[in-house]
């Protein structure tokens, strides 16, 4: 799709696109320039509440358990190689 641009630098976002991502009147988009192209992404008034539910069925919960275990057993066998490593050096 194609706009124009005013002399003052507006534009149109068209209302297919507003209809479908939700865009209203006082609502943000946030310009994203890399030099090479410019997108245009429209940024919610409440990121949080725009979230909601986008993780269901991920089972989110029981990852980050599994990786909290992971993490503690890192700790673990790291203070016993930290221990081990001071046995030898303690015997000389």
């Amino acid at each position: 799709m194609r706009t124009s641009v005013t002399k003052r630098g507006q534009t149109v976002i068209p209302a297919v696109i507003r209809k479908r991502d939700h865009i209203h009147e006082g609502d943000q988009i946030t310009w994203l320039d890399d030099c090479m192209t410019t997108r245009v992404v429209a940024t919610a008034a409440d990121p949080i509440h725009a979230l909601h539910g986008q993780g269901k069925g991920e089972r989110l919960v029981e990852r980050l358990l599994a990786t909290r275990q992971a993490d503690r057993n890192d700790e673990h066998w790291a203070l016993c190689a930290r221990y081990i490593g001071r046995l030898h050096i303690d015997r000389g």
